[in-house]
């Protein structure tokens, strides 16, 4: 069996202070894989800068002088994580038999590839590295992150638990994925659809080397949400359930109100009234929030802007330069 083509991509956004380090360690690991006939001398890691505003592009470009088996790719402005691992899919499927995607702050460990690679060869269409523990976790991310997997395992997403980007395609695997079209696009909810036969690689997850965390809280939550919304439209019918049971409750309260002014109470009823605005009027706008965002995501995904916009890439000139000294 002739060796496969390997293309690493690595998504970049504000790496300059791991940047280096990740790049000696990723091309030792390709020389290595060479040198033990797992893949082929055409094999590359495409850096794929997301619009940095630090130095990442520039060592990029002196990375690709110096190493034959570097590439970069340059988008035009910040499109998120999603989008760069993408374009990196676009760009090298076409010229790659397999493609793993690798974060740049080398907590998935980069050693873990061997094994991607040895169960590509032994016909897995995708291998999903998995997290052992979470012991690099805060209580908070850690419990978070678990109840995400169940909410999403009850709505009926097929989600490997503990896996997030780091992950073997073939070539097939990989231009499936690109005929999702979606304009936000959560990958890793995507990827077990696409029924193609696959394996699981553990392995411990380290702490960041250098640099700061590219998913604050903020985004974390943001990107669940895109998670929760892109898959089922179970919140809007939890809020039709939401309505039938305060439509019970207020039924309930309406009779109880009736009987005792039949009876004569009239005590006030100022407060039950307030607590029943404050209930209904939360529920009314949490409902309108969570219809509005399905609305937000149509009007997004109607536009057809493109995921992403590239503006300047060298991976397929490398592979030019092998044909003409050839």
């Amino acid at each position: 069996m002739a060796e496969a083509t390997l293309t690493i991509i690595v998504p970049c956004y504000k790496e300059e202070a791991v940047l280096e380090k990740t790049n000696y360690i990723l091309v030792e690991l390709i020389n290595q894989l060479i040198f033990t006939k797992k893949i082929n001398f055409n094999s590359r890691i495409l850096y794929v800068d997301d619009g940095s505003t630090d130095r990442t592009w520039r060592m990029i470009q002196q990375f690709s002088a110096e190493y034959q088996c570097v590439t970069g790719l340059k988008l035009s402005r910040n499109f998120g994580h999603q989008g760069a691992l993408l374009s990196g899919l676009q760009v090298a499927s076409e010229k790659s038999d397999c493609l793993v995607t690798i974060d740049a702050d080398l907590q998935d460990d980069p050693a873990a590839i061997i094994a991607f690679v040895e169960a590509f060869n032994q016909g897995y269409e995708v291998v999903y590295g998995v997290r052992k523990k979470r012991v690099t976790d805060t209580f908070f991310k850690k419990n978070t992150a678990l109840f995400f997997y169940e909410i999403m395992n009850w709505l009926g997403v097929e989600l490997v638990p503990n896996h997030a980007d780091f992950r073997l395609l073939s070539r097939q695997a990989a231009m499936q994925l690109l005929n999702f079209k979606e304009r936000t696009m959560f990958i890793r909810g995507i990827v077990p659809l696409l029924g193609f036969s696959s394996t699981k690689v553990y392995y411990d997850r380290k702490k960041r080397e250098a640099g700061e965390s590219k998913y604050p809280l903020q985004k974390m939550i943001g990107f669940s949400i895109e998670g929760l919304t892109s898959f089922s439209i179970a919140p809007i019918k939890f809020i039709l359930s939401l309505g039938m049971i305060s439509l019970v409750v207020a039924l309930i309260i309406t009779i109880y109100s009736i009987s005792r002014k039949v009876m004569g109470d009239t005590v006030s009823g100022w407060t039950s009234m307030m607590i029943s605005l404050w209930i209904l009027g939360g529920l009314q706008l949490i409902s309108i929030s969570i219809i509005g965002l399905y609305i937000g995501k149509i009007f997004m995904e109607v536009k057809h802007r493109p995921r992403f916009i590239i503006e300047q890439e060298n991976f397929s000139a490398s592979f030019d330069s092998i044909i003409e000294t050839n």
